[in-house]
Order: C-alpha cells, then structure tokens, then sequence
C-alpha cells in the first residue's frame, strides 16, 4: 500500500508524465530549432533547385531539337549528295567534282 501511496503522489501532483515533460523540452530547445530551421531551408533549396534544373533540361531539349536535327538531317542529305555525285562520275568516267 505504500508503493500506491508514493505514485498517487507523483502522479496527482504532475498531470503530465516525465517522458511528455522530456519531450516538450527537447522540442522546444533552440537546437532542435534551428536543425528543422536548416532542414527546412535544404528542402526548399533542393526543390528550388530541381525545377529549375527541369527547365533548363526542357529548353535546352527542344533547343536541340529545333536547330540542331534540321541541321543534322541536312548535312547528312548533303553527304548523300556529294556521294551520289562521285559514284556517278566514277560510272561516267568523267573527273570526280572538286569537294571542299
């Protein structure tokens, strides 16, 4: 009867527990503060950081596909040409065209 008598008096006198008293002092120090302090500003930082990295991806995507693909498939139209060219002066016999 004793023991019952000691922990009606811990917990009578105290409504909270010394595990929730722990708890709110640790989340209320200035460490805990400023570690969600940084942690939160790395996210937002991180976040930040990919979209803007999606949109330079998705410029520099369609950049490339409307300036260098036109040229790519020139070039390369260009270098059947010029193949086609030398295969019909072989055939012919007459001197290959002067290429650049």
């Amino acid at each position: 009867m004793a023991s019952q008598g000691r922990k009606a008096a811990i917990t009578s006198g105290n409504e909270e527990g010394i595990l929730a008293r722990v708890s709110s002092t640790v989340s209320q120090s200035t460490v805990v503060y400023h570690g969600k302090k940084a942690a939160s500003s790395s996210a937002y930082f991180t976040k930040r950081l990919a979209m803007s990295t999606g949109k330079a991806a998705w410029i520099l995507g369609t950049s490339f596909l409307v300036l260098a693909v036109p040229f790519f498939i020139t070039y390369d139209r260009d270098q059947q040409i010029t193949e086609m060219e030398m295969q019909n002066a072989s055939l012919l016999g007459t001197p290959p065209p002067a290429t650049m």
